[in-house]
């Protein structure tokens, strides 16, 4: 590593990945960031007492920065503020943008717990709340009114992965003047670029494939511009959200191997949704990278990738058959979240909710997050497990 900060504009990810945020000064000749724990901070004179760049380390020291850095070095944007899940930076979005006596427009696939946040606290605070379908694309301008504050985008959806038309739904919020925010988690925001299509601020879950290895809970907020970088870190500060030092490193050190990572997610995610499709207890998957995905062409057309995590709706079936066979997975634990080293499955039936469009399926939906795990052990099991219907 060299003295000086290395212009990072012209790098690769994997090489972007390995070297943002290592600043010679920040790190004393390491080649990672100190983690410092730290509440006070100490000055020389009372004027940088109290205006001092940094006054408290709440606004994140060593590891913090670096995290950052290289947040904006995969996604783009002009800042990026860090939370203590992935929740919390949905909310600290929402909460930016939103105004008493508003309303926001929420994609009616979304996160069942900011869906939760929003019909609660929000609601609470005087901002009214509107569903709409993921596939409306450039028809939400007919939802848009002169209340509308804010369009809350996540694509694909997380459990129902309809793919939005992001370009379409930003042209028409920029024409009212209405902010855009994007749950970006799934692409890691390697494989979607919102900035690019004129969203104003991107949210990650970066307890996912960030950090990798199931074992930290942390969240982002990036601001596409500096209005909107600005927006985000004055009500992240109202709020008072921090991190600790050893959840940003942990993170930080996650990301080093993102690239090689979720390229293995991705390989072996797709190899085998293309093996479940085949299979005669399945009537269709939920997975836009594949062919017969009615989302395939919007995702070809935006995404430079897919993450490991997919659905897949079974045929009918008794509640308890499709209980038993997913009690006899092996490989894959029953568990929430996804993104991590190993495979996980969920029946999706419980979280779904739908009120601008209702949800039809044939049978039951499961949700996969495809592991490192060799593909041919994970087919083996899922074999084993799909007999039992």
């Amino acid at each position: 590593m060299t003295k000086k900060t290395m212009d990072l504009s012209g790098l690769g990810l994997a090489s972007r990945l390995a070297h943002a945020g290592r600043e010679a000064a920040r790190a004393d000749g390491t080649v990672n960031p100190p983690v410092q724990r730290a509440t006070t901070l100490l000055f020389d004179d009372v004027e940088t007492l109290y205006h001092g760049a940094k006054t408290y380390a709440l606004e994140g020291m060593a590891a913090h920065e670096a995290l950052c850095e290289a947040l904006l070095a995969v996604e783009g944007g002009a800042g990026a503020v860090l939370a203590p899940s992935g929740l919390a930076a949905c909310t600290l979005a929402l909460l930016t943008v939103a105004r008493g006596g508003g309303e926001v427009l929420v994609v009616d696939s979304v996160y069942k717990p900011t869906r939760n946040f929003s019909d609660s606290v929000l609601e609470r605070l005087g901002i009214s709340v509107r569903y709409y379908d993921p596939r409306i694309g450039e028809a939400i301008a007919g939802l848009i009114t002169d209340k509308t504050c804010a369009i809350m985008l996540e694509s694909p959806g997380s459990l129902t992965f309809e793919v939005q038309d992001v370009p379409a739904i930003v042209k028409a919020a920029r024409a009212r003047g209405v902010a855009t925010i994007i749950d970006n988690t799934w692409s890691a925001g390697v494989y979607f670029k919102p900035f690019d299509h004129g969203v104003d601020i991107s949210v990650q879950a970066l307890s996912k494939y960030q950090g990798g290895h199931a074992d930290v809970l942390m969240g982002a907020v990036i601001g596409g511009t500096p209005h909107w970088a600005k927006a985000v870190l004055e009500t992240w500060r109202q709020l008072g959200l921090g991190v600790s030092a050893d959840d940003a490193y942990l993170v930080l050190r996650g990301m080093r191997s993102l690239s090689a990572r979720l390229e293995r997610h991705a390989a072996s995610a797709l190899q085998i949704a293309r093996w479940i499709e085949g299979q005669p207890q399945v009537s269709r998957m939920l997975c836009p990278a594949l062919e017969s995905s009615p989302d395939h062409a919007l995702w070809k057309r935006d995404f430079t990738g897919a993450s490991g995590l997919f659905a897949f709706v079974l045929k009918p079936a008794p509640a308890e058959r499709v209980a038993a066979m997913l009690e006899s997975l092996k490989l894959f634990g029953l568990g929430f979240s996804w993104g991590g080293f190993e495979s996980l499955a969920i029946p999706c039936d419980p979280q779904i909710v739908r009120t601008a469009q209702p949800w039809r399926a044939e049978g039951q939906t499961v949700r996969l997050s495809i592991g490192l795990e060799d593909p041919e052990d994970l087919k083996a099991d899922l074999a084993q497990a799909l007999a039992r219907i």
